[in-house]
């Protein structure tokens, strides 16, 4: 005797229920349980002849069709870049994404449910008057929820075995009831449905259950149709009547042989040959003499026509859902809005609690306390309510970066509220069409900036409610602005009470284990990009922010501390053998291309940024050519270059062509770049802001201060203007320096006795002189880009560069700008080639007393005419009045014929 073994495993798939039986020789074969209401059992077994020959054939079509216009090296062939090793990587690597899909698809539809979790995963309320939690923890041995809702018990809400509880993929599965108020019965129907939005629904008519479903099969079923699902068991009593009954065969002998099926069907139709005509459906078999064509049954193709046009009465099964008062007579929520919470965890090195992964809301361990989750369910009444749609992309990027916690002007943590309030009109007012959010998403650590998070899914609470971030981001698209978040996914906090780490006690769970699992400097986790179930977390954790917070985008923070194993502290000569060596994480680089396409498929608005110190190559290339899909990315060595000039070199030492050999960057990528003067790295790791520098060493006698703000104020607006105008599609300035705040940023910490004095903004300055001078230029040169789309023009045509004058001279579009850095020298009549001849009106003047300059350049002399000169290359000049640290920006008003 033969025993079969079918080693069974059960997944608790985030849209179906999934069970999957395994054989040692067969494909796997899998019932599927989809959450919709649609039930689609399949079990293959053995294939027919015919289908087996034709699969092959139908795979290599799908494959030729999803890899037409594919390319795994075609940026290198785009760029006539020719590197053995980088294109044998890059073909290894598209090999291994291919393979990666196909382990995805085996447990998800397609790419878009890869990527959403967040709709089963976590606390979710079900229709069925109850409260659904998930949880990934497959190291642990039981789960169960606790919280103030049910006395922190670790034994009333447990998942159970043999109800889906847990499956063989780590999934634990809890069922929250909702509790019957005093004096109710339980719903009629055990699958009651209630609707928790609106206060009445259909089953709140007075229709009774019973009329509904006589209604439904009187509606479906045609007469006699219904005849064995009334009697189920008609036809096997009968059969069990004749063969066992008083007058079936009493003996083996009276067991007359059965005939064979073609006999009984034969006889069969020739007892009903008779009948009266019907509304059952007609049949007939195929018999052309072969030995299975007893078993083609076909039927009468009007009668399949008639049953393929009738919809299944679902509309009557909607007619049972119930409103939102009927719920809240009969019940009380099994856990309330607001209740606390946390998952214990039995595991095999003793039991745990932790803050839920998924959690949506979390208070993290402040002033010695343990961190909980908090379950966020507001009633509908109070529920906020989007107003406002996205709006539209525009086609170069201007951003406000900001945080939240430090946009006061108070010695304090400021909130979501405060800053849609104050912060949101100002960054309107000063023509910026889009924000950058950094420390948003819930860390414990304040001191952190946010960049160790802790819970993925929660907007930190210390700047308020998850409707209060909502609000924040409706107000900035009802404004125009974009609203993009700094999201740290090449790393996580170290913490296990509130964080990931050792979550559900191994050492494996979302991270690497061992040293490759810890951050090589800063003590941080390292995710382990290449397990399927932490890519599910991941990439669920990007459109759980699109979908439940409408935010346009994300700035990948610090790549290199994914892509590579030594976290990008290493030196990089640029040879491209370092981009693909054995110190290159190829799952960390799958992760990265899963989650552009992922985005730009589902959401195609998405703007991705990518901050890479080591400016790894195709960040931004097309994914189907080799690159990683990033929109992107930040030209990281600008502001190096700027702060390393202004603390270090002096200023008659400043190299023009360093400058612009920094600022254009990678010329092939150059239209790409995202560009900044000064951003909150700088001041945060330790260093100084620009005006702090700048303004910071005034001299004690008048004159001496008046030439220290000058000079200050000049490079401050000169910078500027050559970093905003000579990059890319996009500009970004950190909340505060475009008036030139004076102090840097310093998060309150044991060093400085947790002072909040320099964690904050001195928004009062924008009344005083220098800093309203140089708000006022910060403003025009927004509104020149909106005028004159400065920043979506082609890249600049850069003709001049002098490091002996100082002066460097560039076209970009209509517009010419001009720049002396000379700290001394002035220039009454200097020439810059351009090639078109006409008459060049100053749009913008560095100079100007508004902007706090001298107004060295009066007003007869800003219109010029070119004079017919070949200089720099170029067919005409310009002869120009060029005063010490100042910059124009003509534009060419009137094109004259010669």
């Amino acid at each position: 005797m033969t025993s079969l073994s079918l080693p069974t495993k059960i997944f608790l798939y985030p849209n179906s229920l999934s069970i999957q039986f395994q054989s040692q020789h067969k494909p796997p074969q899998r019932l599927t349980f989809p959450r919709n209401i649609r039930i689609i059992c399949s079990a293959t077994e053995q294939p027919q002849p015919q289908p087996q020959q034709q699969q092959p054939k139908k795979k290599k079509k799908n494959e030729t069709e999803s890899e037409k216009g594919v390319d795994p090296v075609g940026f290198l062939t785009k760029h006539g870049i020719s590197h053995k090793a980088f294109a044998i990587f890059l073909r290894e690597r598209h090999k291994a994404l291919k393979d990666l899909k196909d382990e995805i698809f085996n447990r998800h539809i397609n790419l878009r449910d890869m990527a959403s979790g967040f709709e089963i995963l976590g606390m979710h309320r079900h229709f069925e008057h109850r409260v659904d939690y998930m949880e990934w923890a497959p190291g642990a041995r039981y789960c169960a929820l606790i919280g103030d809702f049910n006395g922190w018990s670790p034994t009333e809400n447990a998942a159970r075995e043999g109800f889906f509880g847990h499956d063989d993929f780590g999934y634990w599965f809890i069922i929250l009831e909702d509790k019957l108020r005093e004096g109710e019965k339980p719903d009629e129907l055990y699958f009651q449905q209630y609707n928790y939005v609106d206060d009445y629904d259909k089953g709140d008519s007075g229709v009774s259950i019973d009329e509904i479903f006589k209604k439904s099969n009187d509606d479906y079923w045609e007469p006699g149709e219904d005849r064995f699902v009334k009697n189920r068991f008609e036809v096997p009593a009968k059969l069990y009547e004749q063969l066992f009954g008083p007058n079936g065969p009493q003996t083996l002998e009276e067991l007359e042989e059965i005939p064979d099926p073609e006999t009984r069907y034969k006889a069969w139709k020739e007892q009903h040959k008779n009948d009266p005509p019907s509304n059952l459906p007609p049949y007939d078999v195929i018999d052309q003499g072969k030995e299975y064509d007893i078993f083609n049954v076909v039927s009468s193709p009007e009668w399949v026509k008639k049953v393929f046009a009738k919809k299944p009465p679902l509309e009557y099964w909607l007619e049972t859902r119930k409103g939102r008062k009927a719920w809240l007579k009969k019940y009380t929520p099994g856990i309330p809005h607001g209740s606390k919470y946390r998952v214990y965890f039995n595991t095999p090195s003793g039991p745990l609690e932790r803050v839920p992964a998924w959690a949506t809301y979390v208070q993290p361990d402040i002033d010695g306390k343990q961190g909980f989750a908090v379950h966020w369910e507001p009633p509908p009444e109070s529920a906020y309510k989007w107003k406002n749609t996205h709006p539209k992309v525009p086609k170069s990027l201007r951003i406000y970066e900001c945080h939240v916690g430090i946009s006061g002007s108070e010695p304090k943590v400021s909130s979501f509220n405060d800053f849609t309030e104050k912060v949101l009109p100002h960054v309107k007012e000063a023509g910026y069409n889009a924000i950058q959010l950094f420390g948003v998403v819930e860390h414990k650590d304040y001191f952190t900036v946010g960049y160790r998070v802790t819970n993925f899914y929660a907007v930190s609470s210390r700047y308020g409610t998850p409707d209060d971030f909502k609000r924040l981001v409706d107000e900035a698209h009802g404004l125009g602005l974009l609203v993009f978040i700094d999201i740290v996914h090449s790393y996580s906090a170290a913490d296990e009470m509130v964080g990931l780490s050792l979550f559900d006690g191994s050492n494996d769970c979302y991270f690497h284990t061992g040293k490759r699992g810890h951050h090589k400097y800063w003590g941080t986790r390292m995710f382990k990009y290449g397990d399927p179930d932490v890519l599910h977390f991941l990439l669920s954790n990007l459109n759980w922010w699109v979908v439940e917070y409408q935010i346009d985008g994300f700035q990948f923070h610090s790549l290199s501390s994914m892509m590579y194993t030594h976290n990008g502290f290493a030196s990089f000569t640029g040879d491209l053998e370092e981009y693909c060596n054995q110190y290159v994480d190829r799952d960390a680089l799958l992760y990265l291309i899963l989650a552009n396409e992922i985005l730009h498929v589902l959401h195609p608005n998405i703007v991705t940024i990518a901050e890479d110190a080591t400016f790894y190559p195709g960040l931004c290339e097309p994914t189907s050519q080799g690159g990683l899909g990033f929109d992107y990315y930040v030209n990281l060595s600008v502001s190096e270059m700027w702060s390393s000039f202004l603390e270090n070199v002096p200023d008659h030492e400043w190299s023009m062509s360093k400058i612009v050999s920094t600022l254009m960057g990678n010329k092939q990528h150059a239209d790409k770049m995202l560009m900044y003067a000064e951003n909150h790295n700088q001041s945060i790791s330790g260093g100084k802001s620009f005006a702090e520098i700048l303004f910071g060493e005034s001299r004690e006698d008048s004159q001496g201060l008046k030439q220290s703000l000058l000079r200050g104020c000049s490079l401050h607006k000169m910078i500027k203007l050559i970093t905003f105008t000579i990059g890319g599609r996009a500009y970004m300035n950190f909340m505060g320096n475009e008036f030139g705040h004076p102090e840097r940023v310093e998060f309150p910490m044991a060093s400085n006795k947790f002072s909040f004095q320099l964690a904050k903004r001195r928004w009062d300055l924008l009344e005083k002189s220098v800093h309203h001078d140089l708000f006022s230029f910060d403003k025009d040169l927004m509104k020149l880009d909106e005028n004159e789309r400065i920043l979506s023009r082609g890249l600049p045509n850069i003709h001049h560069v002098n490091d002996t004058t100082m002066v460097i001279s560039y076209m970009r579009g209509p517009l010419l700008f001009i720049f002396n850095f000379h700290p001394t020298d002035s220039y009454e009549q200097y020439n810059v080639g351009v090639e078109e001849a006409g008459e060049y009106q100053v749009v913008l003047n560095t100079d100007e007393t508004k902007f706090g300059g001298q107004g060295l350049i009066k007003d007869n002399q800003y219109l010029r005419r070119t004079i017919s000169r070949r200089v720099d290359g170029l067919r005409n000049c310009l002869e120009v009045c060029l005063p010490s640290r100042t910059a124009q920006v003509y534009k060419l008003s009137r094109i004259l014929r010669i």
